[in-house]
């Protein structure tokens, strides 16, 4: 199933080769308002990778990136995947579980990425498990399910 051309943007990225946009149109929603920037790709092992680029507004008090930002880049990485190497619409899909461990410190100088893989995929489920990183450094190691959902159609 096809992301809605009307409301995601999912082309590619023109600054980075190989990697598409991972943004809605309407920069005022959660996504561009909070997150900013989003790209992903599938790497050459099967595994779907969203990258964000962390900014000041991403810090916490001790000058690293906010836990509740790499809880953020994580449930967004869940439909990341779905959409890239799962069968299903990430769209109108919600969040039913997420566990994350934090296992070390993600820092604003450098791109943050959300690597994960599909454990079971069902025809209304999907089970996602993953990492968090920045180059070798791993931020968190986390697994979530998401409740695909029929498109709701208005009278």
């Amino acid at each position: 199933m096809a992301l809605r051309d009307d409301v995601f943007d999912h082309g590619p990225d023109p600054d980075n080769p190989g990697w598409r946009h991972w943004n809605l149109k309407d920069q005022s929603l959660f996504n561009g308002a909070v997150m900013g920037k989003l790209i992903t790709r599938v790497d050459d092992d099967g595994k779907a990778r969203l990258r964000m680029f962390p900014e000041r507004r991403h810090e916490n008090l001790q000058g690293i990136v906010h836990g509740a930002v790499t809880l953020s880049l994580i449930d967004i990485s869940l439909f990341t995947t779905m959409h890239t190497i799962g069968t299903g619409n990430a769209g109108p899909s919600v969040t039913l579980e997420l566990s994350t461990q934090f296992v070390g410190a993600g820092q604003v100088d450098r791109p943050l990425d959300a690597v994960c893989e599909i454990v079971r995929e069902t025809g209304s489920m999907v089970f996602v498990r993953g990492a968090v990183e920045q180059e070798d450094h791993i931020v968190a190691s986390f697994s979530g399910i998401v409740k695909k959902m029929k498109r709701r159609v208005t009278p």
